[in-house]
């Protein structure tokens, strides 16, 4: 039996399990075995995912991220987790700016007086419009994939019908596999929007998205047909607040310079047997 020291940490409400590998060793493929045991919310710690921290695999970067979803599936980039991570590196003797790798990608973070972090994103998004089930969609990968759609204020309270159609649209055919996260969007002003996220790898609602969050400004200032070259926008999510900002290309239609600023805190540490 091997025993493991692990932290707890939240960002907005999204919650991680939270190892350094550098003491372990782990291969990929005993962490996606025990990632479900560890998030396992009876049986286990419980948490929205796995966050990893790993011996640099490229040589620019001072580490490299590995991030899996609860049931132990890739999701390729998690913002939350990211910003998560980033605040357990500087507490472990990394500097406040930091540089890490989520697969071929490579990430700037800096960590402020606050206890926020933000990410910048090397990604150039290109939304689209789509159309599944009958409603009209904006697609947006932001490091990872993304369907959102707007809705009515009330109708974000409607949880149980934001879960099924969040279902639904995450295992439709038309993009699957891998599928796709789920955004529910209402558009407050210019500047703020209000979110729920239908998470792949979950399979349910959390209570914040920070790719997720993206994904949504970038898809509310494309449906607003805006040509600003620059925008910020405040996210407000169950479990707090996010701030995006981006620059647009309007030759394009092309988002980049993204960067995501939100919480990162401990919760509590502890030690687990495998």
């Amino acid at each position: 039996m091997k025993e493991i020291t692990f932290h707890k940490m939240q960002g907005a409400g999204n919650d991680f399990v939270v190892i350094d590998n550098r003491k372990y060793g782990f291969s990929l493929d005993e962490i996606i075995e025990f990632t479900p045991k560890l998030c396992d919310r009876k049986f286990g710690i419980g948490g929205d995912g796995m966050l990893v921290l790993q011996p640099s695999e490229k040589q620019e970067v001072d580490y490299t991220m590995i991030y899996r979803n609860a049931d132990g599936s890739d999701a390729g980039m998690c913002g939350n987790g990211a910003r998560c991570l980033v605040f357990f590196a500087f507490k472990n003797g990394f500097n406040a700016t930091q540089t890490f790798n989520v697969h071929d990608n490579v990430y700037e973070a800096e960590v402020h007086g606050d206890n926020s972090v933000s990410i910048h994103f090397p990604v150039h998004v290109q939304p689209e419009k789509r159309i599944l089930n009958g409603l009209e969609l904006i697609q947006a990968d932001t490091a990872t994939e993304h369907l959102i759609t707007f809705v009515p204020e009330d109708k974000l309270e409607n949880e149980k019908e934001l879960v099924n159609t969040g279902s639904e649209l995450r295992y439709h055919p038309d993009v699957n596999p891998p599928g796709s996260n789920v955004n529910f969007v209402y558009d407050e002003s210019g500047e703020c929007i209000h979110l729920q996220t239908y998470e792949r790898g979950v399979e349910g609602l959390t209570l914040a998205c920070g790719t997720g969050a993206l994904a949504s400004a970038v898809a509310t200032h494309f449906n607003s047909q805006q040509n600003a070259t620059h925008a910020t926008y405040t996210v407000k999510v169950k479990g707090g607040t996010l701030k995006v900002s981006f620059d647009f290309n309007p030759d394009t239609s092309t988002y980049h310079q993204l960067i995501l600023t939100g919480p990162a805190h401990f919760v509590f540490e502890g030690i687990y047997s495998l």
